[in-house]
């Protein structure tokens, strides 16, 4: 992953030049003084996160972000912590505060390396969306678990993870976003009803205007989604 840092003060620019240089999947790209410096990087060649200072002469971090059109992902590296809601507000990945403990690194470069693997799962194209396998293998945890696709009643998203309900009492929770893993189920059996929920035709017990019943489970149906489930179930 092609990261860059921008920072005003050199010896945070060491810091986090030696930080990188402990996580295999970081590759540094550059290390900026200023935010004009890193643009000329950034219009040169293509850059998966940068690790930005906030508070520096001239050219804000925070300006800076704003300033770019097709952001990179981003994490603010800074002393000053009254700045975090502007800075999550622009989607930032996390927002360190200095000093900075490397194991706070870690955890949001591995966050962004997550974040990453499933944008690059979701521009990968299928072959043949109507396909549906009988099976699939999710991580949750620390294992691969098989899952019956028969099984399976909804998926539910909650932001990077989903949970997927079956019949057993303990939902499955999985990184994954909820469009990816549609990709993974097919189209015969599965339909998406909401931005948040997937069900599965088979478990449907019954529909009551704009919900859906599922054993005990009331699902939302969502206003963009309707017409298309409304069509599929007259079919």
């Amino acid at each position: 992953m092609k990261c860059i840092i921008i920072d005003d003060e050199p010896l945070a620019l060491e810091l986090l030049e030696d930080f990188i240089s402990k996580v295999p999947f970081l590759e540094l790209v550059g290390a900026c003084s200023s935010g004009f410096e890193a643009t000329t990087i950034l219009q040169e060649q293509k850059i998966d996160l940068i690790f930005t200072d906030i508070e520096m002469p001239d050219f804000s971090g925070i300006d800076f972000i704003k300033s770019l059109d097709n952001k990179p992902m981003f994490i603010f590296t800074t002393a000053y912590s009254h700045y975090a809601v502007e800075g999550f507000n622009l989607n930032a990945i996390d927002y360190l505060v200095k000093p900075i403990p490397f194991h706070r690194f870690l955890k949001a470069a591995t966050r962004a390396q997550n974040l990453l693997k499933l944008k690059i799962e979701e521009e990968t194209p299928i072959v043949d969306q109507k396909a549906s396998p009988q099976f699939i293998f999710v991580k949750s945890e620390y294992e691969n678990l098989k899952i019956n696709l028969a099984d399976i009643k909804y998926i539910e998203s909650l932001k990077d993870y989903i949970k997927i309900h079956t019949h057993k009492e303990k939902p499955i929770l999985t990184l994954s976003s909820l469009k990816n893993f549609e990709k993974k189920l097919g189209k015969l059996n599965f339909i998406r009803v909401h931005k948040s929920y997937i069900v599965s035709l088979k478990h449907i017990y019954s529909v009551q205007r704009n919900r859906i019943i599922i054993d005990d489970n009331w699902i939302p149906i969502g206003l963009n989604y309707r017409d298309d489930f409304i069509k599929r179930i007259d079919n």
